[in-house]
């Protein structure tokens, strides 16, 4: 048996003007053939940066469990920072070569494809462009059975169900199962192609855009849903069930909170679990996300935190310009702040400004500088940023691409020609920052930061500005009917119906 496995995959969000074209893609996470098969294999690194072990290379493994002697076929792994639509040209040649590999792989024989997306990925003028990718695979591939993987903070239409055999989320948040999903999604491709499962799959659509609190798996009050679903799969209830609290930025009609369950044929207990799991999250609705801190209050939060301040730092995320959920990361509203009411705060902060590194990269270390940052790329949401400070350093970084350091006072600005999304130490420590040095340390992320960060945040702030990720900046996308929490929606079930009709 022979297996293709590829990735494409980029979270976009509706209300970012700047859009992801091929570029970044290449220039932050593209590989094929021997080398992508290198980076899943024994040693390798999958996400330099970011994953050493993710969910191509989890696939690999789980091939080598579930299906001994099988092989498994490298296409390709493209992977672009969370930001605005990819334009058309982008997805068009993704997608072509993506198909042009598996027909060329068709040729020798192919038994089924795993793809890895997103399932929040937007396209400028294609209405769920990762349907149509999963149909191109598989007609491309000759109609071999097709399993997909999902972020927990994907879409499921209509469509994206029918195109896959199967469909695995991941179950945490923050997100560190990977490779899990990656094994399981070979396990089930095994299963079908040996012909020992077939798939009955059932779910649920829920016009319900925020709720379930923090949304964190290990935590109330989404914790119960995560134990019912592992609690299912362990009992042999099913052999995948997942939930998917939704992208808000996503502009589909028919974006909501979903569930989708497969058995081995059993097509009544799929029915009965992903309803079961639908009306859990819809009892949560109720429980928002938390009100977060203005600057003002953030900065005096921290100041205050002075005992944390010596045995580690203080986190703020800029929750406004959450550069990992899609926003331009140029907003300035918190700089701002910073620089004027945080003088006393060591702070290490990001912004990105290509126009600002086009200025600054004929400077050398030490030099003053005088130029204004930020507030361009989504000139909407804040303006830019007048600065006096020196050059500390200069870098080229994958991902990032240009980087300059700026000493501004007590802030140490690092400003990036590529996309700012701070969301490991080493963003700050790869130019030369020691965390340890810092009061505060500036995020561009929600949920994975927590994570990396563990060793030295000693205090989380969430901060509020004005920005494309503002939870409620969502209310302003065309859904296909109310939703949850921006209109009162009393039962879930006519839009499940609705949704799920042919």
């Amino acid at each position: 048996m022979r297996f293709a496995y590829a990735r494409i995959m980029q979270e976009t969000n509706a209300l970012s003007p700047v859009v992801t074209t091929l570029h970044d893609f290449e220039s932050a996470h593209y590989l094929t053939g021997d080398a992508l098969a290198t980076a899943v294999g024994p040693g390798g690194y999958e996400l330099a940066g970011f994953f050493k072990k993710a969910e191509l290379a989890g696939f690999v493994d789980g091939v080598r469990k579930h299906a001994p002697g099988a092989l498994t076929v490298p296409l390709l792994s493209a992977w672009a920072s969370s930001s605005g639509p990819l334009t058309r040209a982008c997805f068009d040649t993704l997608r072509e070569r993506l198909t042009d590999g598996l027909r060329a792989q068709r040729a020798r024989g192919l038994d089924g494809v795993y793809l890895c997306i997103h399932g929040a990925m937007g396209v400028e003028g294609v209405r769920d462009p990762e349907t149509q990718l999963l149909r191109d695979a598989r007609e491309a591939a000759g109609g071999v059975p097709v399993v997909t993987t999902h972020d927990l903070h994907g879409n499921l239409t209509r469509e994206r169900v029918a195109a896959a055999d199967a469909i695995v989320a991941y179950g945490t948040n923050p997100h560190r199962d990977h490779a899990r999903v990656g094994r399981k999604a070979a396990e089930l491709l095994a299963g079908i192609t040996a012909g020992k499962l077939r798939p009955a799959t059932a779910w649920r659509s829920l016009p319900l855009l925020l709720g379930g609190g923090r949304t964190i798996d290990f935590l109330p009050p989404m914790r119960a849903v995560f134990r019912r679903m592992r609690a299912a799969e362990r009992k042999g209830e099913c052999v995948a069930a997942s939930t998917f609290m939704v992208h808000p930025w996503n502009d589909d009609p028919a974006l909501g909170w979903s569930t989708i369950v497969h058995t081995n044929d059993d097509q009544a207990a799929a029915d009965r679990l992903a309803e079961e799991l639908a009306q859990m999250c819809w009892e949560r609705r109720h429980e928002q996300p938390p009100t977060f801190a203005a600057p003002s209050d953030a900065i005096a939060q921290a100041r205050k935190a002075r005992l944390r301040r010596k045995v580690g730092v203080v986190t703020m995320a800029d929750a406004s310009d959450v550069v990992t959920a899609g926003a331009p990361g140029d907003s300035t509203h918190l700089l701002r702040a910073l620089l004027e009411d945080g003088g006393d705060l060591v702070t290490y902060a990001a912004v990105r400004d290509p126009d600002a590194i086009e200025t600054l990269w004929p400077h050398a270390p030490g030099d003053e500088v005088r130029l204004e940052v930020g507030g361009k790329l989504d000139p909407t949401s804040s303006t830019p940023l007048p600065v006096r400070g020196n050059v500390v350093s200069k870098h080229q970084l994958v991902g990032f691409l240009r980087v300059v350091v700026l000493a501004v006072d007590h802030l140490r600005l690092v400003i990036t020609e590529g996309p700012a999304m701070v969301m490991k130490p080493s963003f700050y420590t790869d130019v030369g920052l020691d965390i340890w040095k810092a009061d505060v340390v500036v995020v561009k992320n929600f949920f994975p930061f927590l994570l990396f960060f563990l060793p030295y945040n000693r205090k989380t702030i969430f901060v509020r500005t004005r920005g494309v990720t503002d939870f409620d900046a969502a209310y302003r996308l065309a859904f296909d009917g109310p939703m949850h929490p921006r209109d009162a929606v009393d039962d879930w079930r006519p839009r499940d119906r609705a949704r799920r009709a042919p």
